[in-house]
């Protein structure tokens, strides 16, 4: 089973459907214990990273969400989701991350579009991951106006290229993040997902 982390922000029902498709169960659920029990968990999100955090700490979600990063057992998070992984976010001021990866969340800056819209190649950077065995470099689909600097390269498995270099993948040990969304992104983004789903399978809780 698959949690996927209701704290009432986020494109629940379409990354549900995704995780379905793939043929595994998908819950949406806000119930700790059903969190941990997960054998894979899915942090998603779309709107404020301050308003996000917010409503994880006033349901205690940050807390358990970081306790199942802990269990070694697979995390993803997704869009707002991953830069929520990270230690802070200068959007609309400085907010405090869940700090389960080193770095901050940055707004573009430039002479160029914002939003980052469209589609993009990925470039990625470390074959070795899990995430990207037996696949292709491709485009998935980017719609942010923010993005994550990881403080340790270890943490960045793929970028893409807008008017510089852009994190779109990151991951430490059983932590993963992909800024774009997988289940909007072709076939390329739910080869990504089903990658990160199948490590669940030998993580059984």
């Amino acid at each position: 089973m698959i949690a996927i982390i209701d704290y009432g922000m986020g494109n629940l029902h379409s990354v549900s459907k995704a995780v379905e498709r793939l043929g595994y169960e998908a819950v949406i659920t806000d119930d700790p214990q059903t969190i941990a029990a997960a054998a894979g968990a899915i942090l998603p999100g779309v709107g404020a990273f301050g308003d996000a955090m917010q409503n994880l700490r006033e349901t205690k979600l940050d807390e358990v969400t970081k306790a199942y990063a802990s269990s070694g057992k697979p995390m993803l998070g997704i869009c707002l989701g991953m830069q929520l992984l990270f230690t802070e976010s200068e959007e609309y001021g400085t907010n405090e991350g869940l700090n389960l990866l080193p770095g901050k969340v940055a707004r573009f800056s430039g002479d160029y579009k914002i939003p980052h819209m469209g589609w993009n190649k990925l470039s990625f950077l470390q074959e070795q991951s899990p995430l990207f065995s037996g696949l292709t470099e491709g485009h998935v689909y980017f719609v942010h106006s923010f993005h994550a600097k990881p403080e340790q390269a270890s943490d960045l498995l793929a970028t893409t290229d807008y008017y510089q270099q852009v994190t779109a993948i990151v991951g430490r040990d059983n932590v993963f993040g992909m800024q774009f969304h997988p289940e909007k992104s072709g076939e390329l983004g739910m080869q990504l997902l089903g990658s990160f789903l199948a490590l669940t399978e030998n993580k059984q809780a």
